[in-house]
């Protein structure tokens, strides 16, 4: 787990600042919160010295503890106020290097997977990466928060503490000190049988929001076949069984906490009693005992959070190792130096416009003579052993139309995929207006071939928007031609905006 979070610091070091600030801030605010039970201590000897001297009542005796009570009071006023201005910027700090981390790991991680050849996206369900990137980062992001804000400035103070009663009494600081190893050890016996359970939760949710996002990408053909309970059903099943998990991890989690909380507070036992007893044989003041008490509830706090954190922190780790699982993919050797430079530590949060504008290659002109398209025996196989196409060869001169015809399943969408570089051949040569594809960059081979997919590839935005998709700065004339070519300027023309008309996410308002 502690390895799993360096990596995480490793890549943002470049929330250094944030770091370093947080840490300064956690420091001055444990510093502070320590001074308020001292200053009790003094108030409190000071009133049990005054009402208890030779002549008690007296107004010398009551004067004087007066004036020191007021300037203890003051000095309590003083320290609170510095400890909520100090601890509320070290929590703004804290929620925005959250929102950062955030920001630097969802940028790096759709860059990645826009990295990723297409090989990746055959294995995966496009919903179980969302649902992945979601936990992952969120639970990430949400411990990272909680720890900076809260437990840090709490692990420092109760380290402080430890020093002082260890000058007081260093058979109870023994005692505080025995507390965190001895629940953290239980923690993490505890925790090996609940990171089983916890895996199996993720991949029942990842499968159940993977064909969530399935049904309602393709809800026209759920429901033209009726099977809306069908649906229902399995997307309940997983549901259903990380309930039945949850109940044995849940178990087994509580009854390991009541042992470890039965032992601290066996522990706290013997503090409490240590503590009164001392004092009962005047070994410690009243003050001293006000102060080592408030130390000793102070200690308590975080122990207490212990069981939640390691709980949140498991959880984090987790999701860090499955974030890391992606980051650590092989991209595809045709993706542009900018998309690698962005997936990677220190890259860039916003792609500059001209970068944008330099990755758009003009396509190759069709040349002369010759085909423009050639396949030369090419062989490829999306499993090792298992060649979909075995040595096919054609070609394709300029203006000259080619029909594959062939039965389901027979490579013809293969050989597409081929043509715009999204796998590469096992074998053979594969050409493109002269040039093999093997030497050419993807934006180079891509903005050389145009394509018509079989289901809409459609984004929510305009219609001027989504034909203009491969080419932005494509002119009015351009995109109104590409519609005509393909009959659609006309019912296009019918909309009251035409172009500017606004479609569903994957143009599910159009017909």
């Amino acid at each position: 787990m502690i390895a799993a979070f360096s990596r995480i610091l490793r890549s943002t070091k470049e929330l250094w600042p944030f770091y370093l600030i947080i840490m300064i801030t956690s420091v001055a605010t444990a510093g502070l919160a320590l001074a308020t039970p001292y200053l009790v201590k003094v108030a409190t000897d000071t009133i049990v010295e005054a009402v208890s001297s030779d002549s008690p009542g007296s107004s010398a005796t009551i004067e004087a503890a007066t004036t020191t009570i007021i300037w203890l009071s003051v000095g309590l006023l003083a320290v609170e106020l510095a400890n909520t201005v100090i601890r509320n910027i070290g929590g703004w700090f804290g929620d925005v290097m959250a929102m950062r981390m955030r920001q630097i790991l969802s940028n790096r991680y759709f860059a990645k997977l826009l990295a990723l050849p297409q090989s990746y996206y055959d294995k995966q369900v496009t919903g179980t990466i969302i649902s992945r990137l979601d936990r992952s980062i969120l639970s990430l992001t949400d411990f990272i928060k909680s720890f900076a804000n809260n437990f840090f400035s709490m692990l420092l103070t109760v380290i402080m503490i430890l020093v002082i009663t260890a000058i007081y009494y260093w058979p109870l600081a023994l005692l505080l000190a025995v507390i965190f190893p001895l629940y953290l050890y239980l923690t993490m016996l505890t925790s090996k049988k609940w990171m089983v359970w916890e895996k199996d939760k993720n991949e029942h949710i990842d499968t159940a929001q993977g064909r969530f996002t399935e049904v309602i990408g393709q809800v026209k053909v759920v429901k033209s076949f009726v099977t809306e309970l069908r649906e229902l059903r399995l997307f309940q099943s997983h549901f259903a069984s990380t309930i039945s998990l949850t109940r044995e991890q849940s178990r087994w989690w509580h009854f390991m906490d009541v042992l470890r909380m039965g032992g601290m507070n066996v522990i706290f036992f013997a503090i409490y009693l240590m503590l009164f007893w001392r004092t009962l044989h005047g070994d410690f003041t009243i003050g001293d005992m006000v102060l080592l008490l408030q130390y000793v509830v102070m200690a308590r706090q975080p122990a207490g959070m212990m069981s939640w954190m390691v709980d949140t922190a498991q959880r984090a780790a987790a999701g860090s190792r499955e974030y890391f699982e992606a980051m650590e993919e092989l991209e595809e050797p045709s993706a542009t130096r900018p998309l690698l430079e962005a997936s990677r530590v220190g890259g860039p949060m916003l792609v500059s416009r001209e970068e944008v504008a330099a990755a758009e290659v003009p396509g190759l002109s069709a040349p002369d003579s010759g085909p423009v398209i050639e396949f030369d025996a090419v062989t490829f196989e999306y499993e090792h052993g298992e060649p979909v196409i075995h040595e096919v060869s054609f070609s394709a001169d300029k203006g000259q139309q080619v029909a594959l015809v062939g039965e389901s399943g027979g490579g013809k969408s293969t050989l597409v995929n081929l043509l715009l570089g999204l796998y590469q051949p096992t074998s053979g040569r594969l050409k493109v207006c002269g040039r093999d594809v093997a030497s050419m960059s993807a934006a180079e081979l891509r903005s050389s071939v145009g394509v018509v997919f079989q289901e809409p590839a459609l984004f929510s935005g305009t219609i001027r928007e989504n034909i203009a998709y491969a080419k932005p700065g494509a002119t009015e004339e351009e995109i109104v031609d590409v519609a005509k070519r393909a009959y659609a300027h006309d019912f296009i023309m019918g909309f009251a905006k035409g172009y500017d008309t606004v479609i569903g996410e994957r143009g599910l308002r159009l017909s």
